[in-house]
């Protein structure tokens, strides 16, 4: 019997995982070709690395095909609903920061809050009959902000690639997307509400939860745990 856990399968997140499990005396390396998903572990026993994209992560630890895994805070809270029943935070690794934001054009001189944005939504949807749009990936938790902040006319719509431009392409008014360092949404001449900063992410361990272990497995797990001087 083995404990699975998933780290992303490519670029900097996988790199800087493997460098925070090196430097608690467990090697993880992806082994063949980068265009194969097959790794290993050593340093302990009974371990078996799977690796996924980082959105793939939170579905494979919520149905309980990986027992740990490694991934953004924003995926698990926006792919997971009641998260926390599905999933434990077990540490945050200190890499992969990132917030989520609201921004809208800098020509708009006078919105700068969110109550700001929803006077200009109530007006925008009066003057063109639709409500105003707001590019997104992350539909769950900008709807669950907004809502908790009283903006309310408003539609979000899908954005699967760079979001920031989905102003200039004239397909949303606003958008609410991660940033690190804010220089593209500068670029594309966005600035970030002063009050909505939806969620502070950064890449996190997270363990499954009610999964059912064999008296092995728990052991190996609680051993992996203590190796990475982690609670059991």
């Amino acid at each position: 019997m083995t404990i699975k856990i998933g780290v992303p399968s490519k670029g900097r997140l996988m790199e800087k995982t493997f460098d925070w499990f090196a430097e608690r005396g467990v090697t993880l390396s992806r082994t063949g070709s980068d265009r194969e998903y097959a790794g290993k572990v050593e340093g302990i026993d009974g371990v078996e690395l799977v690796l996924l994209s980082a959105g793939e992560i939170p579905r494979e630890l919520a149905a309980g095909r990986i027992h740990l895994g490694v991934t953004g805070q924003d995926l698990i809270r926006e792919k997971l609903s009641q998260w926390e029943q599905r999933v434990e935070e077990l540490a945050e690794l200190g890499f992969g920061q990132a917030d989520l934001i609201i921004a809208v054009p800098q020509v708009w001189v006078d919105v700068d809050t969110l109550d700001d944005l929803d006077a200009v939504a109530a007006a925008f949807r009066a003057k063109h009959g639709f409500r105003l749009r707001i590019a997104t990936k992350y539909h769950r938790l900008v709807r669950e902000y907004l809502q908790l902040h009283g903006v309310a006319d408003y539609q979000l719509v899908d954005s699967q690639g760079a979001t920031e431009g989905t102003i200039k392409n004239l397909t949303a008014e606003a958008v609410a997307d991660i940033t690190s360092s804010g220089e593209t949404l500068r670029a594309n001449h966005l600035k970030i509400l002063s009050d909505a900063l939806v969620l502070r992410s950064q890449a996190t361990l997270f363990r499954a939860r009610g999964i059912k272990l064999s008296s092995e497995e728990r052991d190996i797990r609680e051993a992996l745990l203590r190796q990475l001087k982690l609670r059991g």
